[in-house]
């Protein structure tokens, strides 16, 4: 399977976390957003395939992700759905 390949079956937590970062931080690269995230880098690279695919996060020309508008609007309904779902959440909800 190749690194660039997005995951089939993606961990809704993952990707909340992911968001968050780049919520609170804007951009990043791929290497700051994995420490941030306690990501490997390899499996960052899969989680950002994937939520590229769903428009979710774009690449500027220095290669640093981003959130898109839905990326930011898609972070809000996760938390509601945990929420509401699972009962609480395992990160810090932004407000």
């Amino acid at each position: 399977m190749n690194s660039e390949e997005p995951i089939s079956k993606p961990d809704l937590y993952v990707i909340a976390r992911v968001i968050k970062i780049l919520k609170e931080r804007k951009k990043l690269n791929r290497t700051t957003l994995a420490t941030s995230t306690g990501l490997s880098y390899d499996r960052l690279v899969k989680y950002l395939a994937w939520m590229s695919e769903k428009r979710l996060v774009q690449f500027d020309s220095d290669d640093n992700v981003f959130l898109t508008e839905l990326g930011a609007d898609t972070y809000d309904e996760l938390v509601k759905w945990i929420l509401q779902y699972v009962g609480k959440v395992r990160f810090p909800k932004l407000t």
